[in-house]
């Protein structure tokens, strides 16, 4: 089971470049950090740097014995070699040229998207596969789900992965995939959260009924939940903090500091609450910030808080 690796997984878009250029012996040293804080749990996909995060992830779960952790990437966006492509920053990521990413959910390009993932990894298999955001591309969720989740079901029925997921900003494209049903696990990213939880009551009450797991990755909205109290140049949602939505945050630092709670442990700590919880992965941007986030998974955050939030109207 995933909950047998911990309660925090830990993603590695930011070894992947994410706003900011790392080298990889900063990236190595990051990694480094969250196994010696006993995280044994990682994320990565081929959109997290075209492919970088993965070979940077790779290269340091070398070191490690197999048995030891869990990891799981994504599949539906192809990385190809394209010498038009300049260097740049393209969603997000700060990126040399040469690449690009293709989407393909078909059954040829997610057993390709796996291999060469694998290949970027050095591993022979993964621990689970996640359709990454079937929504983007231009077949549409139902489409993309449609092919992609048998194929990533072939790959499990031949030993390639053991759970098959799917991991989506878009809340209606995780309910159609628990409504086609053939998946266990969905990768909720930020869609239950302290801040914003458009996943309740729906899909935590399917995911529930159904027996999918929810992994509810991005629990500090893209960083504006990390501090106490928020800052106002922070990221929500890989952008920038409209009004409504800063003022929503500093009300929750607010009432969680009435608590003796900083808003960034009640952030990270607040999907443990919902019965088809299995996990939290989120990210750090350097050695010191992963272990920050890490301890605060384990500080006591009293139920009185939850009750008050609830009674606030914040939380559902």
């Amino acid at each position: 089971m995933i909950d047998t690796y911990g309660p925090l997984g830990f993603g590695s878009a930011n070894a992947g470049n994410l706003f900011q250029s790392m080298t990889d012996d900063q990236a190595r040293a990051l990694f480094e950090a969250v196994w010696d804080a006993g995280v044994r749990h990682f994320d990565t996909a081929p959109h997290y740097g075209l492919g970088l995060a993965e070979e940077r992830l790779g290269r340091f779960l070398a070191t490690k014995p197999r048995s030891d952790y869990f990891v799981s990437t994504k599949v539906g966006r192809l990385i190809v070699a394209d010498s038009a492509v300049p260097a740049g920053e393209r969603h997000g990521f700060v990126l040399d040229g040469g690449r690009r990413q293709v989407d393909d959910h078909s059954a040829d390009g997610v057993r390709r998207s796996l291999t060469e993932s694998l290949a970027r990894l050095g591993l022979d298999r993964v621990d689970a596969i996640h359709i990454h955001d079937p929504e983007e591309a231009s077949a549409g969720a139902a489409a993309n789900l449609a092919t992609a989740i048998p194929a990533c079901q072939q790959l499990k029925d031949e030993g390639l992965v053991d759970w098959v997921g799917v991991g989506s900003k878009s809340v209606p494209a995780l309910q159609l995939a628990v409504d086609h049903g053939g998946i266990d696990l969905v990768m909720v990213a930020g869609g239950l959260t302290l801040l914003t939880q458009p996943a309740h009551p729906l899909l935590v009450d399917s995911c529930a009924a159904s027996g999918v797991g929810m992994i509810v990755t991005a629990p500090f909205n893209s960083g504006l939940l990390a501090t106490h109290p928020p800052r106002r140049d922070s990221h929500f949602a890989y952008g920038s903090v409209p009004e409504e939505i800063f003022d929503r945050a500093r009300q929750l630092a607010e009432i969680c500091a009435a608590y003796g709670t900083e808003l960034p442990t009640a952030a990270l700590q607040f999907g443990q609450q919902y019965p088809a919880w299995v996990a939290t992965v989120t990210g750090a941007a350097s050695p010191e910030q992963a272990r920050e986030t890490i301890a605060r998974m384990g500080q006591q955050v009293p139920a009185e808080l939850w009750a008050e939030l609830r009674r606030a109207g914040l939380i559902g």
